[in-house]
């Protein structure tokens, strides 16, 4: 059997792309992968996302997303795509139980996975005063103490905004120098509200889902890289601070590794590569959505709004084949 949509991703950028491909009738089918609901997941509360004034848990809004999908008839399958054969028609995917599924179009909608230290209390307390998006979480730690761990412009950017709410922001650097230059730079450095520790390293955070990240473990060398000089036997400081949130700004890893050889461009940092002003990339009939192409924003709403995009674009180039088929 061939399909006419697939959509390989779990994310709210697939779901959206599921809601509109199946109310068009055509039953699309969602290869969630291993992680369903995407890093909506890792989110206790979201409160910016339209239509939930009061805000709505991120399991809550992945749960009813799938599930309004699969009322217009969408079908949903926790498997990973191991490969894709984008040379011929029908397209192929190979699953990684051994299966494969064929289709007509494809929507890419496999997102970014947030680079993370793989330190002591990070998997607990992921979504509990340890998070990778300011924008998403930095409300929830007015009047905290909060760390960002980075130093280029996605450090800056994390920690400028968390000055709106939080009562100090530290910038944790392993280097003696930041990454970013100019212009966030410049502003990071000279705002009250932020300072800098320098040589510096997170090696552990502490707390519990029930009350919250209560505080993190810091390791320093006055030569920089001390996590490094601690594994060679080298002294280093240890530090334990007080803090309410740690927010990870170490950049994002897209989800495109089985793309490799199929023809889908990707740039230099592996992201999905669109025709502008549409969701199509330059293999026919495939197009993408959501984090996947998307390095800048990685917002629930900008995922949700290209995943419809993509179902509309998928629906018109399937429509146009199927025109040109009858007439044939």
């Amino acid at each position: 059997m061939t399909e006419d949509i697939v959509i390989v991703g779990g994310g709210i950028s697939a779901q959206s792309a599921a809601i509109y491909a199946a109310r068009a009738d055509f039953e699309p089918v969602v290869l969630t992968g291993p992680q369903p609901g995407g890093q909506l997941t890792l989110t206790t509360d979201v409160e910016n996302y339209l239509g939930f004034p009061d805000g709505v848990g991120g399991h809550e809004l992945v749960q009813r997303g799938q599930e309004q999908a699969e009322e217009f008839g969408a079908r949903f399958e926790q498997a990973t795509v191991e490969a894709a054969d984008f040379d011929r028609r029908p397209y192929e995917l190979a699953l990684s139980d051994g299966s494969s599924i064929r289709t007509q179009a494809v929507v890419l909608a496999t997102g970014a996975s947030a680079r993370t230290l793989d330190i002591p209390g990070e998997d607990e307390l992921m979504g509990y005063g340890l998070s990778s998006c300011a924008t998403c979480d930095g409300a929830f730690h007015r009047g905290d103490d909060v760390l960002v761990v980075g130093g280029g412009d996605a450090a800056m950017e994390e920690a400028l905004f968390l000055t709106k709410f939080a009562e100090s922001v530290t910038v944790v650097h392993r280097r003696d120098e930041l990454r970013s230059t100019g212009v966030l730079a410049d502003q990071a450095r000279d705002h009250d509200d932020i300072d800098f520790r320098w040589n510096t390293e997170l090696v552990e955070v502490h707390g519990s889902q029930s009350d919250g990240l209560s505080d993190a473990t810091v390791v320093s060398h006055p030569d920089g890289y001390p996590v490094r000089r601690r594994e060679e036997g080298v002294d280093v400081e240890t530090e334990r601070l007080d803090v309410g949130g740690v927010f990870y700004a170490i950049g994002h890893e897209p989800n495109t590794e089985f793309l490799d050889g199929t023809g889908v461009e990707l740039d230099d940092r592996g992201y999905v590569q669109t025709e502008a002003g549409t969701t199509a990339t330059g293999v026919d009939g495939v197009f993408a959505a959501g984090d996947v192409t998307d390095s800048r924003y990685q917002q629930a709403v900008t995922a949700a709004g290209s995943g419809a995009k993509a179902a509309l674009d998928a629906e018109s180039y399937l429509r146009d084949r199927k025109e040109v088929a009858a007439a044939a």
